[in-house]
């Protein structure tokens, strides 16, 4: 008969359910578990960041982009060390070319509202008096914020 159930038969089927489910997880357990996520995900960041700066990079042949990506598919975790130790430094252009971007991103997506041109070209001139920008750059900045360009 189907219907018929022995009570020990639903009682040890309790038992059992909880049992498999939560008895076995500590808090301990809880912190072990955010701790390797967190590093897989920093694991993660790096190869993105990694990747990201291959593909970046001017200075590198297409061969050059492909044997890096193939020896960090390879060795993952020894190629992105050996990349990032072996990598050149940034060259100057490339510097500058990123505090320009940094500085028109920067006006456009103000969290404090908008960029006045007072502000652009303050920001420029400080950027020449740095040496960042050349006279020529800092005139077109500033004919750009005046609107005369």
């Amino acid at each position: 008969m189907t219907g018929d159930r022995s009570p020990g038969a639903l009682s040890s089927l309790e038992e059992v359910v909880p049992a498999l489910l939560l008895d076995d997880i500590t808090f301990w357990h809880v912190v072990e578990w955010i701790i390797v996520m967190f590093f897989w995900m920093m694991a993660i960041w790096v190869f993105i960041a990694v990747f990201a700066d291959i593909f970046h990079r001017r200075n590198l042949s297409g061969f050059g982009k492909a044997a890096w990506i193939f020896l960090i598919f390879i060795v993952p975790f020894l190629g992105a060390l050996i990349y990032m130790i072996a990598r050149p430094k940034p060259s100057v252009e490339e510097i500058h070319e990123a505090k320009l971007q940094h500085m028109h991103m920067s006006a456009h997506s103000s969290a404090s509202g908008p960029i006045t041109t007072s502000d652009d070209i303050a920001k420029a001139h400080a950027l020449l008096q740095q040496g960042a920008l050349t006279q020529a750059e800092f005139d077109q900045i500033k004919a750009r914020a005046l609107g005369t360009a």
